[in-house]
């Protein structure tokens, strides 16, 4: 045996490799360290290195629009709505909110929570759209997905009636102790209000304000990007959505709303066992309504 090939290199974990396998074991630890480095640097992170450059990323702004477009975390939603963030109508948006903020008026839901609906949901995933009209406007209710409200917050009046419609609709279904429907917007329903703040006690106080042309035009998204789509409209107001949707594409099935001012007409619609019936024709799982 030759004197080089005898020649021993300790590892980290204490053993010894031969010098004729040298090279090799440190490429294995030059790719182990770069992946781990990798793992560490998040998605922002990495966008903003690439931006910047050399030197400290300057924190954005929470008054500018591309501070609200970063509260979009999820990619395929950042992407889709990339140009939508860059129209003028969005800058009115944030100087209305940013104007609000500074007079010291309490909007609703929570500024990291207004697009829930979409980190929840990714484009990709979307089995079902459900359309509300603005956030709840009461303490502690609104968290960006429409007819939910945060868990420990009893369940508002129109939810009431949209899990007594369940609860004769869907069989063995559990009414649940809180309010909470972010397992639905996990199983692929994209619970989008059609304005996404409100003043605190004010119902329909930002409707006026651009976000609806901004919701209209995610509505318009799903239509052309995504296949197979069951939209569930409760109600005038989301019934007039339905000119966005391509149904050539999709099903829409339109029912009343859940309000106390309109359920007699809601209870018994089966809007929820009709949905699943859609999405198995369209060949798509169902939606488990009683997962919570």
């Amino acid at each position: 045996m030759s004197k080089a090939s005898s020649i021993v290199k300790a590892t980290p974990s204490g053993g010894s490799i031969k010098c004729g396998s040298l090279m090799s074991w440190l490429k294995r630890e030059e790719i182990s360290l770069e992946k781990e480095t990798a793992a560490n640097v998040s998605f922002v992170q990495k966008k903003d290195i690439l931006e910047a450059g050399k030197g400290d990323v300057a924190p954005t702004p929470q008054g500018s629009v591309e501070y609200l477009k970063s509260l979009v975390e999820d990619i395929s939603w950042r992407r889709a709505l990339l140009i939508e963030f860059r129209k003028e109508y969005m800058d009115r948006i944030v100087k209305f909110l940013q104007t609000e903020k500074e007079k010291g008026v309490k909007i609703f839901p929570p500024q990291h929570q207004i697009f829930n609906a979409f980190n929840l949901t990714p484009l990709q995933r979307i089995r079902v759209v459900l359309i509300g009209q603005d956030p709840y406007h009461g303490e502690n209710q609104a968290h960006g997905l429409c007819f939910s409200v945060c868990k420990g917050v009893r369940p508002p009046p129109s939810l009431i009636n949209i899990y007594k419609e369940l609860k004769t609709d869907i069989p063995n279904f559990k009414i649940p102790d809180h309010g909470c429907l972010e397992s639905w917007a996990c199983q692929g329903v994209f619970m989008l209000n059609a304005t996404l703040t409100v003043e605190a006690h004010r119902p329909n106080s930002h409707n006026h304000i651009g976000w609806q042309k901004f919701t209209d035009e995610v509505i318009r998204i799903i239509s052309r990007d995504c296949k197979g789509i069951v939209f569930l409209l409760w109600g005038g107001f989301a019934h007039k959505k339905e000119y966005i949707i391509d149904k050539k594409k999709h099903i829409i099935i339109k029912t009343a709303h859940p309000s106390p001012l309109s359920a007699r007409m809601f209870f018994g619609c089966k809007c929820f066992s009709k949905t699943n019936e859609a999405l198995i024709k369209l060949g798509r799982p169902a939606i488990d309504w009683g997962a919570f």
